[in-house]
């Protein structure tokens, strides 16, 4: 089990990965780099992570990458998509491609390279 503060701090740092894919979306298309803009573009998946991030009983599985950070990467893409047509956009084909491609990198990377970081600190305190 680990503290309220450490999975919170997860939980922003996947907010803000959520936001840069945002972020480099707009800017890939040419559209206005706003602080709005762009968290209207995020909004869905924000709101997606959220819920599932919660779902996956964070405080005790923030940083597993199977099957929690899978899923979490999944159910963002997916219910944030799912959100994205609701808010009145479009979702094509090329949108989803890579919405799940980055988000799968962003999510699942920062699980990895968690899980590296915190079993070197273990080595290197067992040493």
């Amino acid at each position: 089990m680990t503290s309220r503060k450490t999975w919170i701090a997860y939980l922003a740092i996947d907010a803000l990965l959520v936001i840069i894919f945002a972020w480099s979306g707009r800017g890939s298309h040419q559209e206005s780099l706003t602080v709005l803009g762009v968290l209207q573009t995020a909004a869905p998946f924000l709101l997606a992570l959220g819920v599932l991030t919660l779902i996956s009983r964070p405080w005790v599985t923030h940083s597993r990458i199977w099957p929690t950070g899978l899923l979490v990467w999944m159910g963002t893409v997916a219910l944030g998509l799912a959100l994205r047509v609701l808010f009145g956009a479009t979702a094509e084909v090329p949108f989803i491609i890579v919405a799940s491609i980055v988000l799968g990198v962003f999510l699942v990377g920062r699980r990895i390279a968690t899980t590296v970081i915190a079993r070197r600190g273990v080595r290197s305190t067992a040493s």
